[in-house]
C-alpha cells in the first residue's frame, strides 16, 4: 500500500489528479484525471427562484470550518454522522477511512474547508467541503439531511469564493444536480489551462463574512436565472 501524505496530495491537486476508492471499505485508494472536468463558472452561478425562497427563510443557519468532521462523515455515509435520514449526494459511496484521515488533515493544514447547514435545533442538516490552493476550490462532496440544505451551503460557498477573488470552482464531474448551478464540462487540456492560471492567483478564504445575512449571499450569487420544485 503505498503512501499518500498530505503533501503529495496537494501536489497531485495541482497536477488535476485527486484519489477516489472503490468504496467506503475498499483500504485501496487510485488516482483520477478526468478526460473532461466538472466546473462551476462562477460568473455564471445559478439559484433558482426556489432556493433564493429557501435561502431568506432563515431555515438554515450556515457555518464554515465549524464541523469539518461531521461534515465529511456525513458525506461518507457514515450512520450517525448527521441524523438516520442523511443522503450522500454522490453517484456512490467512494470517502473511506484513509480519505477522511487525509482530507482531516489538510483541514488542520488549513487547506481544506467545510461549509455547515444546520437547522434550527442545531443539528447538522446538510453541507460540503472542499480543498483550496491559490484561487481554486476543488469540491469534494456534499450531502443533504434536509431537503436543499446542501444547495444552500453551495450558494454560501460561492459567494465566498466570488467575495474572495477565486478564479476556479472545481466539481471534479457534472451530475444532474450540479447542473442546476450551472456546472459544465471542459476538455483536460482546456481545464489544465484554467488550473494553472488559478493556482498562481491569490485569493482570500476569509473575505467574505457575512455568512447569516442571505441578503449578500445572493448578491454575490445572483438569483432567479431558472426555477426548479
Amino acid at each position: 500500500m503505498s503512501t499518500i501524505t498530505p503533501q503529495v496530495l496537494l501536489k497531485a491537486y495541482t497536477a488535476g489528479i485527486f484519489p477516489m476508492a472503490e468504496s467506503a471499505n475498499d483500504s485501496a485508494l487510485y488516482w483520477v484525471e478526468p478526460e473532461v472536468r466538472g466546473i462551476i463558472p462562477l460568473d455564471g452561478f445559478h439559484v433558482s427562484r426556489s432556493l433564493a425562497r429557501r435561502i431568506r427563510s432563515g431555515q438554515f443557519s450556515v457555518t464554515v470550518d465549524t464541523d469539518f468532521d461531521g461534515v465529511i462523515r456525513a458525506c461518507s455515509g457514515q450512520a450517525g454522522s448527521a441524523g438516520e435520514n442523511a443522503v450522500v449526494e454522490r453517484p456512490s459511496t467512494w470517502i473511506n477511512a484513509r480519505i477522511s484521515a487525509l482530507y482531516n488533515q489538510l483541514h488542520a493544514m488549513g487547506c481544506c474547508h467545510s461549509v455547515e447547514c444546520r437547522d434550527s435545533e442545531g443539528t447538522l442538516a446538510g453541507g460540503l467541503y472542499g480543498v483550496r490552493i491559490g484561487a481554486v476550490f476543488f469540491g469534494e462532496s456534499m450531502f443533504s439531511a434536509q431537503r436543499d440544505a446542501s444547495k444552500v451551503a453551495m450558494v454560501h460557498l460561492v459567494a465566498r469564493l466570488k467575495a474572495g477573488s477565486f478564479r476556479l470552482l472545481d466539481t471534479q464531474f457534472v451530475t444532474d444536480h450540479l447542473k442546476t448551478f450551472g456546472c459544465e464540462e471542459v476538455p483536460r487540456d482546456d481545464y489544465r489551462k484554467l488550473l494553472d492560471d488559478a493556482l498562481v492567483a491569490h485569493a482570500d478564504f476569509t473575505a467574505f463574512t457575512d455568512d447569516d445575512n442571505p441578503e449578500a449571499v445572493l448578491a454575490s450569487a445572483k438569483s432567479g436565472h431558472h426555477d426548479d420544485t
